[in-house]
């Protein structure tokens, strides 16, 4: 049997936090290739604070965390930013740079990382904006103008600019109405599909964990209290687990979610309509 592909991110034994609290003390976790990984816990278990380590804004204090097969604390200067450039990030109120508009937000990364004539970051810039089903109108924008549901749209699309095989989301649904964040969902679950993204998805939206992630990890005192499936989850025992997937809304999820399943068994057994 040949070897399992080597996760993406591999962390070990993580310790990181602010002042004399450790907010993650010793967490291990995988994220695997071409998976949606939703990452959830309560307020302060340190979501945000994970993949913001990640990413190397909050410096770790122990533990050892991979990416792509490196070793963060083995790299240099030069070696890093090759592999800062494999990964995006959306930060969750989008972050965009307000004094420049959506296409020079979008294009920021390309300016820094490369050397391009500006007709191929138009091109690149405007490619971006259809891939997050906005128009090229939008281009020309400032962030003042947009929508909630197009500021994260555009924080999608900066991030995807460099092309990268890995994107971190931090709450991307969050203040979004349900219909918006819906067709956030779906945007992901395509993006995934079509480019062969791997996701790291910080939530506390139930609704996306049941319609795009592969697997979920719960984060609890400091650690990943479980990790698996939507199913696994509704199975476990661990007293916020238990609480946040079975209880009144994640138990309707849960039933919404078990007829849709059996919708599509029942059809698969009718076989094609004649």
């Amino acid at each position: 049997m040949p070897p399992a592909e080597a996760p993406i991110v591999r962390i070990r034994d993580l310790v990181a936090g602010f002042g004399p609290r450790n907010v993650l003390d010793g967490l291990s976790l995988d994220v695997n290739r071409g998976e949606i990984l939703g990452v959830v816990g309560g307020s302060g278990s340190g979501k945000s604070v994970l993949l913001r380590t990640i990413i190397g804004l909050i410096p770790k204090r122990g533990g050892t965390i991979e990416l792509f097969g490196r070793d963060v604390d083995t790299l240099d200067e030069k070696e890093l930013r090759i592999i800062q450039r494999r990964w995006g990030v959306m930060f969750q109120q989008g972050a965009l740079f307000s004094s420049l508009t959506v296409k020079q937000n979008i294009q920021f990364q390309m300016r820094e990382a490369f050397e391009l004539s500006d007709r191929l970051k138009e091109e690149m810039a405007m490619a971006k904006l259809e891939m997050v089903g906005l128009k090229p109108s939008d281009g020309d924008k400032m962030p003042s103008e947009l929508s909630g549901g197009m500021t994260k749209r555009v924080a999608l699309a900066r991030a995807l600019a460099l092309d990268p095989e890995f994107v971190l989301l931090d709450e991307p649904t969050s203040g979004l109405d349900p219909i918006s964040a819906g067709d956030f969902d779906d945007l992901m679950k395509t993006l995934q599909s079509t480019l062969g993204l791997t996701v790291f998805l910080v939530t506390h939206d139930l609704e996306s964990l049941y319609a795009v992630c592969d697997r979920i990890a719960v984060l609890a005192e400091g650690k990943v209290v479980a990790q698996g499936t939507i199913e696994a989850m509704l199975a476990n025992r661990h007293p916020w687990v238990e609480s946040y997937f079975r209880g009144r809304r994640g138990s309707m999820l849960a039933q919404q979610a078990g007829r849709k399943q059996a919708g599509r068994m029942a059809n698969r057994h009718r076989g094609p309509m004649r």
